[in-house]
């Protein structure tokens, strides 16, 4: 399986800064005038071009507000306190405290196209430090 990851985008030129400032993604290729590839993650992730009000999923408009979806992303981070201040910078907003558990520390943010996004630092095993049931196998042995 190979994943892509796209995002509808009222203005290509503002997300394209905002990505690569935040996120640290490079620009790789335009497809015709309405789509930006982005590279730097595991998935590639494409920008796309689409208008307020214009329909999305079913009959829904989109919209550009802050606007809750079960889907998110989390961006993993070797330093959340720095991350987080590239994110801001770049015009996200923070949704409430970081906070701190046995697996890691993670923060809500909401980027200018009001997607939701999270930052995430893991510390000691990860998620390990809080699964049931056998790990994963060591890819080295």
């Amino acid at each position: 399986m190979h994943l892509l990851v796209n995002i509808d985008v009222d203005d290509l030129a503002r997300a394209e800064r905002f990505y690569c400032e935040a996120f640290g993604l490079r620009p790789a290729r335009r497809i015709g005038d309405g789509v930006l590839e982005l590279l730097g993650a595991q998935a590639p992730i494409y920008l796309l071009k689409k208008d307020a009000g214009s329909i999305g999923a079913g009959a829904a408009g989109r919209s550009y507000a802050r606007h809750w979806s079960p889907l998110h992303c989390d961006v993993v981070v070797d330093d959340l306190d720095a991350a987080l201040a590239r994110a801001l910078a770049a015009g996200a907003r923070k949704e409430g405290d970081v906070r701190e558990d046995s697996w890691g520390r993670i923060v809500q943010l909401a980027d200018p196209f009001g997607h939701g996004w999270c930052l995430l630092q893991f510390l000691g095993r990860g998620y390990d430090e809080i699964a049931a049931g056998p790990s994963a196998p060591d890819p080295t042995s």
